[in-house]
């Protein structure tokens, strides 16, 4: 069986309770009909029972009948009641009843004493003879119905309070993803920049230089230093309004640009200087090797490093880089920090907030490698392969 909508029980729960409250009811209506089931206060009080499943869908039409069954003499269904509108903070619902059920109480409060009867027989045992219980049983009810309303209101926060903390952190790795992707443009724009400007100064030259040249080269050199120019100009046009946030990164912090040609050697030894024990080992042809993977590889060690000094600043720190003809590998071990390491010691994230190597893993997926992170022997390793004769693939998420 499944629950209604808003119903806080199930189904399969509720239904042997309110058979064991119609017989509880039923109990309670044949006393207070002097044990007679000829008087209808027996039977609407089972119908009272039976009816609390609908509370969820005809409140008042439930409480009403609570309020009949009171009139004759049993009081369960009415506590059912109470703790169904105190738990969903109906709270003038509440006093309404109660005030009907006292009301209900003084007709026959006023027969009995009209007509010199005992206080404790029939059904003036409902707020009589039996009024303190039932005042306790009622009070009971109240008190649990506001706490189990006051319970679920707080899973209910902390439930939204979770799911708004998902859907920010999920936002702050979408902001690193693009935060990154924004500084491969600018600095691929300097790159480009860079070798069209120098493209068309030696094209250029040899222009100055054209005696003894045939027409044709002339022509070609002209064509040449002009289209080199008009790439630069569109060049300037798609990527130049990225420029105007290099003063500050997508979050407000200082942005920290990368040299267009950054020298791996200098990192390391800044990083020395800074009191890290590094062991590197840079192999195979690094002119040879694309300036994206050259980028690439200073912002995989750099952050690796600054990683090594947040966490582990006391532990040596391992570097081997590989530019081979067919991919570049790079790999950053450092090993189990001896005590935690001062924040203030690291030269900081590339991409504050924690949110490093999703940046990192966009850049290496925008150049079709593979970043690998993980805990190795205590401490910590970044592994990166760049192929270099495979297609660039577009970026992928970083998980």
């Amino acid at each position: 069986m499944k629950s209604e909508p808003g119903r806080g029980v199930p189904l399969w729960v509720e239904v042997p309770s309110a058979v064991l409250l119609a017989l509880l009811s039923t109990l309670e209506g044949f006393r207070s009909a002097g044990d007679s089931l000829a008087d209808p206060a027996p039977w609407v009080a089972a119908t009272a029972s039976v009816a609390v499943l609908a509370r969820y869908r005809f409140p008042r039409a439930v409480a009403g009948l609570a309020l009949v069954s009171v009139g004759l003499g049993s009081v369960f269904p009415l506590l059912v009641t109470l703790y169904h509108f105190a738990s969903r903070g109906r709270l003038r619902a509440v006093w309404v009843c109660l005030g009907v059920a006292l009301a209900a109480g003084l007709p026959w409060l006023a027969v009995a004493l009209a007509l010199g009867c005992p206080l404790s027989g029939g059904r003036l045992n409902t707020w009589t003879g039996a009024g303190v219980g039932n005042a306790v049983l009622v009070a009971l009810a109240l008190a649990l119905g506001m706490w189990a309303g006051s319970r679920r209101r707080l899973l209910g926060a902390l439930t939204d309070q979770v799911e708004q903390l998902r859907v920010e952190r999920e936002l702050r790795a979408e902001q690193a993803r693009l935060a990154e992707r924004a500084r491969i443009a600018r600095e691929m724009h300097d790159v480009l920049a860079h070798r069209l400007s120098l493209l068309m100064l030696h094209a250029g030259v040899l222009q100055l230089r054209s005696e003894g040249m045939s027409p044709v080269v002339l022509e070609r050199l002209t064509l040449l230093r002009s289209t080199a120019g008009q790439a630069l100009d569109d060049l300037r046009e798609v990527l130049g309004a990225l420029r105007a946030d290099r003063s500050a990164g997508a979050d407000g912090a200082p942005a920290v640009t990368a040299p267009a040609l950054p020298e791996l050697e200098e990192l390391l030894t800044e990083a020395r200087a800074a009191g890290q024990v590094i062991e590197s080992v840079v192999s195979g042809d690094v002119e040879g090797t694309s300036t994206s993977h050259r980028l690439a590889v200073h912002r995989l060690v750099r952050e690796a490093l600054t990683n090594a000094r947040k966490h582990a600043h006391d532990a040596p720190v391992a570097v081997s880089v590989h530019y081979g003809p067919s991919a570049t590998t790079v790999e950053v071990v450092n090993g189990p920090a001896g005590h935690v390491g001062e924040s203030a010691v690291s030269g900081g994230s590339a991409v504050p907030g924690g949110y490093g190597l999703i940046g990192l893993a966009e850049r290496v997926a925008a150049l079709g490698g593979h970043l690998h992170t993980g805990t190795c022997g205590g401490g910590w390793r970044l592994s990166a392969r760049l192929p270099t004769s495979s297609p660039v693939r577009p970026p992928a998420s970083a998980s």
